[in-house]
């Protein structure tokens, strides 16, 4: 893809675009991961084409999903969230508490399901006791029809691709490629889709289709619907950036647990998703992809901090030393939906 025909916003350096089409061979995987380490190292987010995900699944499962978000919410309602935010939510939660900040609900509606969740019974029952989505059973609608087909064809490919990236990775780390692998041999990951309604009243002084967050594991594959835009990425202390979606493409970013595995080396930015222009009461449907290490893996630094002073994890500085993956997540989804019925 030629860099001109990139919207400036995604081809200024800040969000850089990857091109992953080279990356089955070794010299092709050597210059995506060098591009990678210097993504992660400046903002911690890249998009990428040439990823090899289907267009055809991408448009069936936008189409899909938001047939089932434009249905009655009566109908809605009868897979709505239980215990553990999986299913269908009339509110996403409030993302600035994961940070302990306040801020009135996100203006989102969300359904949810697991990668674990298609597993038995007795094959949760071993993810942990964790108030977690990842021990729940997916609850999945009947109407429109095909709806869990297509979302578990969506999970399996995605947690592919992000498996790939992983590797990707390791080898910007300098490690060995198959090194993330076993850390994520019965991971959890999430399909966690936001619809954002029409705007028909002004939102409140200081309330976000999504409040400002770091994202809280490994990586995030986000699929955006279209040019309108929303995505910011924060760049210093007060500059947001825009990430415009460009056709066919993904934005990854990474999370908290990847900044401390680096030591602080990459980034876990803030980033939200803005309020469209007054007036403007067009939806919107994004599809992010959330890739999480095993309930029970250990997080640490593979090296030493730069900074090891102190400071929150989104930030080169941490003062965490290391986690268990499903503690740490555990605790920010509830943090996110504190207060939530």
């Amino acid at each position: 893809m030629d860099n001109a025909q990139l919207p400036p916003t995604a081809a200024e350096g800040f969000v850089p675009v990857i091109d992953l089409s080279a990356k089955d061979t070794a010299p092709g995987r050597a210059a995506i991961a060098t591009a990678i380490d210097q993504a992660c190292t400046s903002s911690g987010f890249f998009v990428i084409v040439g990823h090899g995900v289907p267009e055809d699944l991408i448009g069936r499962m936008f189409t899909t999903t938001k047939a089932f978000f434009t249905l009655p919410d009566e109908e809605k309602d009868l897979v709505a969230h239980r215990p553990g935010v999986s299913g269908y939510r009339r509110t996403g939660g409030t993302t600035a508490l994961s940070l302990d900040q306040e801020t009135p609900p996100d203006l989102c509606e969300a359904f949810s399901a697991h990668v674990t969740g298609e597993l038995s019974d007795s094959e949760r029952g071993r993810l942990g006791d964790q108030w977690a989505t990842w021990t729940l059973a997916n609850i999945w609608p009947e109407r429109p029809a095909g709806f869990r087909e297509v979302w578990q064809e969506y999970m399996a490919v995605i947690s592919d691709l992000a498996a790939d990236l992983m590797r990707l990775f390791a080898l910007a780390l300098d490690l060995k490629e198959d090194f993330f692998d076993d850390k994520f041999d019965h991971h959890g990951s999430s399909v966690a889709v936001n619809y954002y309604p029409p705007q028909h009243t002004p939102p409140l002084p200081g309330q976000w289709r999504r409040g400002p967050h770091t994202d809280f594991g490994s990586l995030t594959i986000l699929y955006q619907e279209d040019d309108r835009g929303g995505l910011q990425v924060l760049q210093g202390e007060d500059t947001w950036r825009d990430v415009a979606a460009i056709p066919g493409s993904f934005v990854v970013n990474i999370g908290d647990l990847m900044a401390l595995w680096t030591g602080g080396r990459w980034v876990s930015t803030m980033h939200r998703v803005v309020n469209p222009p007054h007036g403007d009461t067009t939806s919107r449907l994004t599809i992010p992809f959330f890739y999480l290490p095993n309930h029970d893996a250990t997080i640490e630094p593979l090296r030493p901090c730069p900074d090891a002073a102190g400071g929150p994890v989104g930030s080169r500085r941490t003062d965490l030393t290391s986690v268990i993956a499903g503690e740490w997540m555990s605790r920010k989804i509830q943090k996110m939906f504190a207060g939530t019925p």
